[in-house]
């Protein structure tokens, strides 16, 4: 794991690409180098967390045998002993991965992204023909930022890097109400003008001042036309994959271990785990003081269950309270999940032990584990949506806060948005109907439309708003979070669920097996752990690594609201308007609590806006 970038432009220098490079230290603060190339503009930096092979040989940017190719390289490739083998002629001068893949491109060129397994983000820079290669692994879990405005060209691992070199960005005010209503930036889209993530699966190509983007890999795609429904041949199935990526995820030359909540997916990976290794594995965890957020004694007692070495530290509110501004204002662009503090907090308490920790992330997406499935199918119901707003109404009068939480996600305004309506309302954020009347200008942010999207098979509601989940809180949310939070200590996370032939696999089990009659998500997952872990051992309401916010908002960060959201404040950058900023923080105030989110997100964007306008 580490950081990269570079450019390709006669504007920028030498002395720059150290900058960039530089400022990424934190993602990599074992070995650093540079390549540049004065007379056609091109640079290549790189910053190293020693994984695999941490001699020297594997340092990077790394030059192919032919002398043709360089590369620097953030991520693992987890088969690429076997890939190796396949290049018998190669006279190898390293023992990790990334030789590996720049002799794989050497042969194959970008057809040979095909062969990757794991996570991976690159950049080649072919000194023949003067093209730079973007690469990103196939479920996006390695971020890969870059700048094009037609004639500069410049990447990285974190837009901090491309800031370096070009500090007066301006600002993209209409990705703001895509983060006001996801929390997040989403499609491919960021803060700043000029400046996108490389799409998952795709790799880019930069030649004669022409940039293009190709995908080589598309979920969508890997739909087929029938489902596997024998729970007997998916366990079966589901355990060999399983076994198979965790295996691989295990592969380091450095101390490993794994995030363990005692929730299911954690829970899973970590007895697996457990069944690989030979010693014993290191789990860590962490808890609140707070009862209702403190699921340490579940993750205590997983780790009874299959004998893993374990950590746990239990924060109290005045440390987490002290960290909170700091770890939220490092991201590079507006981010409103604050789960990003806890993310934080134990990748902290792992890196004392370890350089490599396991996640779980991944199992609510595949495996219907979200509140939004179970919208999707209560609003998939014609007499539900045909009465939805009637439903909205009666449920407002109640004044009861799930209830009016529940109105607002009745309150969808059509079926073309109902996945990201869904999805806004379970995060506690904005509908469309409210950035509306929030925004002072007219919202342009456009979302893909799931209910007419064509599929081999017929593609419910509920398998609708799980691909949505996957497309767009995954990968812009949740592994956003996990790579800041973690590689801000200076840890590799590793994400055994999203093995690229699991994903592929899980896409395809029957609905009935992910929720079942019951009623019960994930239930294929729960089944497969239970013949390692008593059920009982489990915590059956796990809220995740989560913080008590809407508490907070109303004490000890209430100070906040008074920085960030004042009349004087939110004016001087009009975006939003300040009657509608009032008519929320008086509703909060006034016992609807389930509008924390919503403060919070304002709260982030304000916070933002004051340090980095310019």
């Amino acid at each position: 794991m580490c950081g990269i970038a570079g450019f390709q432009s006669k504007d920028f220098t030498k002395e720059d690409l150290v900058k960039m490079t530089r400022s990424l230290q934190h993602r990599g603060p074992d070995a650093h180098g540079t390549y540049f190339r004065d007379e056609s503009g091109a640079g290549l930096g790189h910053q190293r967390l020693s994984i695999i092979d941490p001699s020297e040989q594997s340092h990077q940017p790394f030059t192919s045998a032919d002398q043709r190719y360089k590369m620097v390289y953030n991520g693992e490739v987890y088969n690429y002993q076997n890939l190796r083998g396949r290049m018998p002629n190669v006279k190898w001068t390293s023992k990790g991965d990334t030789e590996v893949i720049l002799e794989s491109f050497a042969q194959s060129g970008v057809e040979s992204l095909n062969e990757l397994e794991g996570m991976f983000a690159f950049a080649i820079y072919d000194l023949k023909e003067n093209r730079l290669t973007l690469a990103r692994d196939r479920i996006g879990i390695k971020p890969l930022y870059y700048y094009w405005d037609g004639e500069n060209f410049a990447f990285g691992s974190e837009i901090k890097s491309i800031k370096t070199i070009i500090p007066e960005l301006e600002i993209n005010f209409s990705s703001i109400s895509s983060f006001l209503h996801l929390g997040c930036i989403s499609n491919h889209n960021t803060i700043y003008k000029h400046v996108y993530q490389l799409p998952a699966g795709s790799y880019g190509e930069l030649i004669n001042g022409t940039w293009t983007i190709t995908k080589y890999w598309d979920l969508h795609q890997k739909i087929k036309a029938n489902t596997e429904s024998d729970i007997s041949l998916v366990k079966n199935k589901l355990k060999e994959l399983l076994f198979a990526s965790v295996e691989k995820h295990l592969i380091s030359d450095v101390p490993l271990g794994v995030f363990l909540s005692g929730g299911v997916d954690s829970s899973l990976i970590s007895a697996i785990a457990a069944k690989l290794k030979t010693d014993k594995i290191d789990t860590f965890s962490i808890g609140f003081k707070e009862s209702k957020f403190n699921e340490s004694q579940y993750a205590k007692s997983v780790a009874n269950s299959i004998g893993s070495r374990h950590h746990e530290l239990i924060v109290s509110e005045q440390d987490a309270l002290d960290k909170i501004e700091s770890v939220m204002s490092n991201f590079d662009q507006p981010f409103s999940d604050s789960s990003a503090l806890p993310t934080y907090l134990v990748s902290q308490l792992a890196r004392e032990h370890v350089k490599v920790a396991l996640s779980g992330d991944g199992g609510d997406e595949l495996f219907m584990g979200y509140g939004s499935s179970v919208w999707a199918k209560r609003m998939s119901n014609p007499i539900v949506w045909k009465s939805r707003y009637i439903l909205s109404n009666l449920l407002k009068l109640t004044g009861n806060n799930r209830n009016l939480r529940a109105a607002n996600v009745l309150a969808c305004g059509s079926q073309e948005n109902v996945c990201n309506h869904i999805f806004s309302q379970e995060q506690y954020l904005f509908s469309d109907k409210e950035i509306t009347e929030l925004m002072r200008d007219q919202p342009s942010s456009e979302y893909p439309d799931y209910g007419r999207m064509k599929f081999p098979r017929v593609f419910s509601p509920i398998e609708r708003q799980s691909l949505f989940d996957l497309d767009t809180y995954l990968k812009d949310d949740l592994l956003v979070k996990v790579d800041m939070s973690s590689m801000l200590n200076s840890l590799e996370v590793r994400v055994p669920l999203l093995d690229h032939k699991l994903v592929e696999y899980s896409m395809n089990i029957d609905e009935s097996l992910k929720i079942n009659g019951n009623g019960v998500q994930k239930y294929v997952l729960k089944e497969l752990l239970y013949d390692y872990i008593p059920k009982s051992n489990l915590n059956p309401n796990k809220w995740g690594f989560s913080i008590p916010l809407s508490v907070w908002l109303k004490r000890d960060l209430s100070y906040l609201i008074s920085n960030y959201l004042s009349q004087d404040v939110v004016e001087a950058f009009a975006v939003v308007k300040t009657s509608a900023v009032k008519d929320l923080l008086k509703r909060f105030n006034n016992g609807q609590t389930f509008l924390y989110n919503r403060i919070w997100s304002l709260i982030i964007l304000h916070k933002w806006l004051s340090e980095n306008s310019n």
